[in-house]
Protein backbone atom coordinates (compact mmCIF):
# COMPACT_ATOMS: atom_id res chain seq x y z
CA UNK A 1 0.00 0.00 0.00
CA UNK A 2 0.71 3.82 -0.57
CA UNK A 3 0.19 5.89 1.82
CA UNK A 4 0.17 10.01 1.36
CA UNK A 5 2.81 11.87 3.13
CA UNK A 6 1.50 13.38 6.72
CA UNK A 7 -0.49 17.06 6.63
CA UNK A 8 1.47 19.45 7.46
CA UNK A 9 0.75 23.26 8.55
CA UNK A 10 1.22 25.46 4.81
CA UNK A 11 -0.40 22.14 2.65
CA UNK A 12 -2.88 22.87 0.52
CA UNK A 13 -6.56 21.28 1.14
CA UNK A 14 -8.46 21.11 -2.01
CA UNK A 15 -12.31 21.51 -1.87
CA UNK A 16 -14.55 19.99 -4.79
CA UNK A 17 -18.30 18.32 -5.55
CA UNK A 18 -17.79 15.12 -7.01
CA UNK A 19 -20.91 14.31 -6.46
CA UNK A 20 -23.54 17.07 -4.43
CA UNK A 21 -22.78 20.75 -4.71
CA UNK A 22 -23.70 22.34 -1.80
CA UNK A 23 -26.56 24.72 -1.83
CA UNK A 24 -26.68 28.69 -1.14
CA UNK A 25 -28.41 28.40 1.88
CA UNK A 26 -25.74 26.17 3.32
CA UNK A 27 -22.50 28.75 2.09
CA UNK A 28 -22.14 29.61 5.73
CA UNK A 29 -21.23 26.14 7.05
CA UNK A 30 -18.76 25.61 4.06
CA UNK A 31 -17.56 28.73 4.77
CA UNK A 32 -17.00 27.58 8.66
CA UNK A 33 -15.64 24.50 7.69
CA UNK A 34 -13.03 26.06 5.16
CA UNK A 35 -12.10 28.37 8.27
CA UNK A 36 -11.70 25.84 10.49
CA UNK A 37 -9.29 23.87 8.08
CA UNK A 38 -7.58 27.63 7.66
CA UNK A 39 -7.43 27.98 11.48
CA UNK A 40 -5.43 24.55 11.70
CA UNK A 41 -2.96 26.06 9.36
CA UNK A 42 -3.88 24.68 6.36
CA UNK A 43 -4.24 26.23 2.68
CA UNK A 44 -7.80 25.82 0.92
CA UNK A 45 -8.26 25.62 -2.62
CA UNK A 46 -11.85 25.51 -3.78
CA UNK A 47 -12.71 24.03 -6.91
CA UNK A 48 -15.29 25.20 -9.65
CA UNK A 49 -18.03 22.16 -9.54
CA UNK A 50 -19.52 23.41 -6.10
CA UNK A 51 -23.08 24.12 -7.88
CA UNK A 52 -25.89 22.52 -6.00
CA UNK A 53 -28.30 23.88 -9.01
CA UNK A 54 -28.88 20.09 -10.07
CA UNK A 55 -28.59 16.39 -8.73
CA UNK A 56 -25.05 16.85 -8.91
CA UNK A 57 -22.63 19.48 -9.20
CA UNK A 58 -21.62 19.63 -12.72
CA UNK A 59 -21.37 17.51 -15.20
CA UNK A 60 -19.93 14.07 -15.11
CA UNK A 61 -16.51 15.41 -17.37
CA UNK A 62 -16.18 17.94 -15.22
CA UNK A 63 -16.32 17.00 -12.19
CA UNK A 64 -14.20 13.99 -13.02
CA UNK A 65 -11.38 16.70 -14.45
CA UNK A 66 -11.38 18.85 -11.32
CA UNK A 67 -11.21 15.70 -9.19
CA UNK A 68 -8.17 14.13 -11.33
CA UNK A 69 -6.70 17.86 -11.24
CA UNK A 70 -6.69 17.87 -7.61
CA UNK A 71 -5.91 14.29 -7.00
CA UNK A 72 -2.23 14.47 -9.47
CA UNK A 73 -1.18 17.99 -8.73
CA UNK A 74 1.91 17.98 -6.35
CA UNK A 75 1.18 21.17 -4.70
CA UNK A 76 -1.94 19.68 -3.10
CA UNK A 77 -2.06 17.22 -0.52
CA UNK A 78 -5.76 16.20 0.58
CA UNK A 79 -8.68 16.32 -1.33
CA UNK A 80 -11.81 16.79 1.22
CA UNK A 81 -15.53 17.27 -0.60
CA UNK A 82 -18.15 18.69 0.94
CA UNK A 83 -20.12 15.89 1.35
CA UNK A 84 -21.21 12.72 -1.21
CA UNK A 85 -24.17 12.25 -2.95
CA UNK A 86 -26.33 9.99 -5.01
CA UNK A 87 -24.44 9.44 -8.62
CA UNK A 88 -20.53 10.07 -8.10
CA UNK A 89 -20.56 6.68 -9.96
CA UNK A 90 -20.67 8.25 -13.27
CA UNK A 91 -17.04 9.56 -13.12
CA UNK A 92 -15.72 6.10 -12.71
CA UNK A 93 -15.37 5.63 -16.44
CA UNK A 94 -13.72 9.38 -16.85
CA UNK A 95 -10.93 9.03 -14.22
CA UNK A 96 -7.66 7.93 -14.90
CA UNK A 97 -6.58 5.41 -12.50
CA UNK A 98 -3.10 4.66 -13.53
CA UNK A 99 -2.36 8.56 -13.62
CA UNK A 100 -3.25 8.76 -10.09
CA UNK A 101 -1.12 5.38 -9.27
CA UNK A 102 1.92 7.32 -11.21
CA UNK A 103 1.40 10.88 -9.16
CA UNK A 104 2.07 11.10 -5.33
CA UNK A 105 -0.67 9.94 -3.19
CA UNK A 106 -2.85 12.68 -1.69
CA UNK A 107 -5.17 12.23 0.85
CA UNK A 108 -8.78 11.48 -0.30
CA UNK A 109 -11.08 12.02 2.73
CA UNK A 110 -15.02 11.54 3.46
CA UNK A 111 -18.07 9.07 3.25
CA UNK A 112 -21.21 8.24 1.58
CA UNK A 113 -20.84 8.58 -1.88
CA UNK A 114 -17.64 9.22 -1.77
CA UNK A 115 -16.93 6.16 -1.36
CA UNK A 116 -17.99 5.43 -4.85
CA UNK A 117 -14.73 7.06 -5.73
CA UNK A 118 -12.60 6.13 -3.06
CA UNK A 119 -12.89 2.19 -3.25
CA UNK A 120 -12.08 1.77 -6.69
CA UNK A 121 -8.62 4.41 -6.30
CA UNK A 122 -7.93 1.74 -3.37
CA UNK A 123 -8.06 -1.25 -5.49
CA UNK A 124 -6.90 -0.19 -8.41
CA UNK A 125 -3.78 2.21 -7.49
CA UNK A 126 -2.75 0.51 -4.14
CA UNK A 127 -3.37 4.55 -2.82
CA UNK A 128 -4.87 4.49 1.27
CA UNK A 129 -8.18 6.82 1.13
CA UNK A 130 -9.54 8.11 4.21
CA UNK A 131 -13.00 7.03 5.51
CA UNK A 132 -14.19 9.82 7.82
CA UNK A 133 -16.00 12.60 8.35
CA UNK A 134 -16.75 15.03 4.79
CA UNK A 135 -16.00 18.52 5.08
CA UNK A 136 -19.03 19.81 6.36
CA UNK A 137 -19.05 17.59 9.24
CA UNK A 138 -14.91 18.36 9.79
CA UNK A 139 -15.44 20.73 12.47
CA UNK A 140 -17.19 18.73 14.96
CA UNK A 141 -15.20 17.42 18.26
CA UNK A 142 -15.28 13.89 18.20
CA UNK A 143 -14.92 11.79 21.31
CA UNK A 144 -12.21 10.24 22.91
CA UNK A 145 -12.12 6.91 21.93
CA UNK A 146 -12.02 8.52 18.61
CA UNK A 147 -9.39 9.37 16.12
CA UNK A 148 -10.35 12.43 13.95
CA UNK A 149 -9.56 12.45 10.47
CA UNK A 150 -7.32 15.05 10.82
CA UNK A 151 -5.45 13.29 13.22
CA UNK A 152 -4.92 9.87 10.91
CA UNK A 153 -3.91 12.46 8.08
CA UNK A 154 -1.38 14.13 10.13
CA UNK A 155 0.34 10.87 11.46
CA UNK A 156 3.82 10.19 11.52
CA UNK A 157 4.31 7.00 8.62
CA UNK A 158 4.25 4.05 10.03
CA UNK A 159 1.86 5.24 12.71
CA UNK A 160 -0.43 3.15 14.75
CA UNK A 161 -4.04 4.24 15.25
CA UNK A 162 -6.19 2.90 18.00
CA UNK A 163 -9.66 3.75 18.35
CA UNK A 164 -12.07 2.07 20.61
CA UNK A 165 -16.17 1.67 20.72
CA UNK A 166 -17.95 5.12 21.79
CA UNK A 167 -20.46 5.26 24.53
CA UNK A 168 -22.85 7.28 23.10
CA UNK A 169 -23.99 8.02 19.82
CA UNK A 170 -26.58 10.99 17.90
CA UNK A 171 -30.09 9.98 17.67
CA UNK A 172 -33.03 11.87 15.56
CA UNK A 173 -30.92 12.37 12.42
CA UNK A 174 -28.50 15.61 11.29
CA UNK A 175 -28.27 18.40 13.28
CA UNK A 176 -29.10 21.60 11.30
CA UNK A 177 -26.43 23.26 9.34
CA UNK A 178 -28.84 26.30 8.03
CA UNK A 179 -29.79 27.12 11.58
CA UNK A 180 -26.56 26.48 13.51
CA UNK A 181 -23.90 26.69 10.55
CA UNK A 182 -21.11 26.97 13.35
CA UNK A 183 -21.94 24.16 15.34
CA UNK A 184 -18.79 22.08 16.53
CA UNK A 185 -20.58 19.54 18.67
CA UNK A 186 -22.63 16.37 18.34
CA UNK A 187 -25.75 15.96 19.80
CA UNK A 188 -25.07 12.20 21.71
CA UNK A 189 -27.94 11.33 23.20
CA UNK A 190 -27.78 7.62 22.74
CA UNK A 191 -26.25 4.62 24.33
CA UNK A 192 -22.91 2.97 21.68
CA UNK A 193 -21.84 0.01 21.73
CA UNK A 194 -20.53 -2.65 19.06
CA UNK A 195 -21.93 -6.19 18.87
CA UNK A 196 -21.56 -8.87 17.33
CA UNK A 197 -24.10 -10.95 15.66
CA UNK A 198 -25.75 -14.04 16.94
CA UNK A 199 -23.18 -14.63 19.52
CA UNK A 200 -22.06 -13.10 22.40
CA UNK A 201 -18.20 -15.07 21.92
CA UNK A 202 -15.07 -12.72 21.90
CA UNK A 203 -13.80 -11.21 18.46
CA UNK A 204 -10.09 -10.96 17.82
CA UNK A 205 -9.72 -10.70 13.88
CA UNK A 206 -7.23 -9.01 11.29
CA UNK A 207 -6.26 -7.94 7.93
CA UNK A 208 -6.73 -4.86 5.76
CA UNK A 209 -9.40 -2.86 5.96
CA UNK A 210 -11.86 -1.91 2.72
CA UNK A 211 -15.15 -0.93 2.21
CA UNK A 212 -17.58 1.98 2.63
CA UNK A 213 -21.35 2.93 1.89
CA UNK A 214 -23.75 0.04 1.11
CA UNK A 215 -25.71 1.59 -0.91
CA UNK A 216 -23.17 3.08 -4.10
CA UNK A 217 -20.76 -0.04 -3.37
CA UNK A 218 -23.00 -2.72 -3.81
CA UNK A 219 -22.93 -1.69 -7.50
CA UNK A 220 -19.77 -2.89 -8.23
CA UNK A 221 -19.32 -6.27 -7.76
CA UNK A 222 -18.86 -7.20 -11.26
CA UNK A 223 -16.89 -4.24 -12.67
CA UNK A 224 -13.58 -3.55 -12.43
CA UNK A 225 -13.97 -1.03 -9.62
CA UNK A 226 -14.93 -3.52 -7.26
CA UNK A 227 -12.76 -6.54 -7.36
CA UNK A 228 -12.20 -7.44 -4.11
CA UNK A 229 -11.15 -10.73 -4.85
CA UNK A 230 -8.09 -9.30 -6.74
CA UNK A 231 -7.19 -6.66 -4.40
CA UNK A 232 -6.94 -9.51 -1.66
CA UNK A 233 -4.61 -11.69 -3.82
CA UNK A 234 -2.56 -9.08 -4.57
CA UNK A 235 -2.73 -6.25 -1.81
CA UNK A 236 -4.21 -8.24 1.39
CA UNK A 237 -2.81 -12.51 1.12
CA UNK A 238 -3.57 -11.86 4.86
CA UNK A 239 -7.61 -11.76 4.86
CA UNK A 240 -9.52 -8.54 4.61
CA UNK A 241 -11.54 -6.57 7.13
CA UNK A 242 -14.79 -5.40 5.10
CA UNK A 243 -17.11 -2.60 6.27
CA UNK A 244 -20.63 -1.35 5.51
CA UNK A 245 -22.60 0.83 6.40
CA UNK A 246 -26.40 1.82 5.42
CA UNK A 247 -27.07 5.45 4.49
CA UNK A 248 -30.79 5.42 4.08
CA UNK A 249 -32.00 2.17 2.83
CA UNK A 250 -35.13 0.35 4.13
CA UNK A 251 -34.63 -3.19 5.80
CA UNK A 252 -35.16 -5.19 2.84
CA UNK A 253 -33.57 -3.23 0.33
CA UNK A 254 -30.43 -3.33 2.87
CA UNK A 255 -31.17 -7.23 3.08
CA UNK A 256 -30.93 -7.37 -0.68
CA UNK A 257 -27.96 -5.48 -0.91
CA UNK A 258 -25.99 -7.54 1.52
CA UNK A 259 -27.27 -11.01 -0.40
CA UNK A 260 -25.79 -9.47 -3.32
CA UNK A 261 -22.50 -8.55 -1.90
CA UNK A 262 -21.71 -11.94 -0.50
CA UNK A 263 -23.16 -13.83 -3.81
CA UNK A 264 -20.78 -11.98 -5.63
CA UNK A 265 -18.09 -13.31 -3.17
CA UNK A 266 -17.50 -9.94 -1.24
CA UNK A 267 -16.46 -11.29 1.69
CA UNK A 268 -14.54 -14.64 0.28
CA UNK A 269 -11.56 -12.75 1.46
CA UNK A 270 -13.16 -11.61 4.94
CA UNK A 271 -11.65 -12.56 8.42
CA UNK A 272 -14.46 -10.23 9.86
CA UNK A 273 -16.95 -8.07 8.81
CA UNK A 274 -18.19 -4.74 10.61
CA UNK A 275 -21.66 -2.92 9.86
CA UNK A 276 -22.36 0.57 10.92
CA UNK A 277 -24.67 1.89 12.86
CA UNK A 278 -27.68 2.29 10.92
CA UNK A 279 -30.03 5.54 10.53
CA UNK A 280 -32.40 3.41 7.51
CA UNK A 281 -35.60 2.10 8.77
CA UNK A 282 -37.15 -1.09 9.25
CA UNK A 283 -39.65 -2.98 6.73
CA UNK A 284 -43.21 -4.20 7.58
CA UNK A 285 -42.23 -6.26 10.57
CA UNK A 286 -38.22 -6.60 9.73
CA UNK A 287 -35.69 -4.33 10.59
CA UNK A 288 -32.16 -3.01 10.40
CA UNK A 289 -30.94 -6.41 12.42
CA UNK A 290 -33.27 -8.56 10.69
CA UNK A 291 -31.63 -7.39 7.54
CA UNK A 292 -28.22 -8.92 8.79
CA UNK A 293 -29.52 -11.82 10.34
CA UNK A 294 -31.01 -12.86 6.90
CA UNK A 295 -27.77 -12.09 4.59
CA UNK A 296 -24.86 -12.29 6.79
CA UNK A 297 -25.79 -14.59 9.46
CA UNK A 298 -24.36 -17.95 7.82
CA UNK A 299 -20.84 -16.46 7.13
CA UNK A 300 -18.14 -18.48 8.72
CA UNK A 301 -16.15 -15.43 9.74
CA UNK A 302 -17.44 -12.72 12.79
CA UNK A 303 -20.30 -10.28 12.08
CA UNK A 304 -20.41 -7.03 13.97
CA UNK A 305 -22.43 -4.52 14.17
CA UNK A 306 -23.88 -0.99 15.43
CA UNK A 307 -19.79 -0.15 14.68
CA UNK A 308 -19.31 3.72 14.66
CA UNK A 309 -18.72 4.97 11.19
CA UNK A 310 -21.02 6.24 8.39
CA UNK A 311 -23.90 8.20 8.92
CA UNK A 312 -25.29 7.88 12.18
CA UNK A 313 -22.18 9.97 14.11
CA UNK A 314 -20.11 9.84 15.69
CA UNK A 315 -17.56 7.98 13.15
CA UNK A 316 -13.92 6.10 13.37
CA UNK A 317 -11.69 7.45 10.90
CA UNK A 318 -10.62 4.30 8.68
CA UNK A 319 -8.09 3.91 6.25
CA UNK A 320 -8.55 1.85 2.82
CA UNK A 321 -5.94 -0.43 2.75
CA UNK A 322 -4.43 -0.29 6.46
CA UNK A 323 -3.74 -3.05 8.67
CA UNK A 324 -5.91 -3.49 11.02
CA UNK A 325 -7.03 -5.63 13.69
CA UNK A 326 -10.40 -5.44 15.64
CA UNK A 327 -11.28 -7.09 19.13
CA UNK A 328 -14.68 -7.01 20.19
CA UNK A 329 -15.49 -8.49 23.89
CA UNK A 330 -17.28 -8.49 27.71
CA UNK A 331 -14.95 -4.37 27.58
CA UNK A 332 -16.15 -3.28 24.68
CA UNK A 333 -14.85 -3.23 20.76
CA UNK A 334 -11.21 -1.78 19.77
CA UNK A 335 -9.69 -0.95 16.40
CA UNK A 336 -6.00 -0.91 15.73
CA UNK A 337 -4.92 0.53 12.36
CA UNK A 338 -0.93 0.57 11.21
CA UNK A 339 -0.43 2.69 8.53
CA UNK A 340 2.57 0.67 7.00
Amino acid sequence: MKYPKPLQAGDVIAVTSPSAGVASALEPRLQHCIEYLSERGFQVVVGACMSAEGVTSGPAAERAAELMSFLTDPLVRAVVPPWGGELAIDLLPLLDFDAIRAAEPTWFVGYSDLTTVMLPITLLTGQATLHGANLMDTPFDVPAELAHWLDVATAPPGATIRQSAAPLHQSGGYLDFVASPRVRQYRLDAPGGWKRLGSSAPVTAGGRLIGGCLETLAMLPGSRYGDLARFAAEQAPEGLLVYLEVAESDAFTAARMYHHLRLAGWFDAANAVLIGRSGGPAGDDFSQLDALEHSLAELAVPVIYDVDLGHVPPQLALVNGARATVELDTTGGRLVQHLD
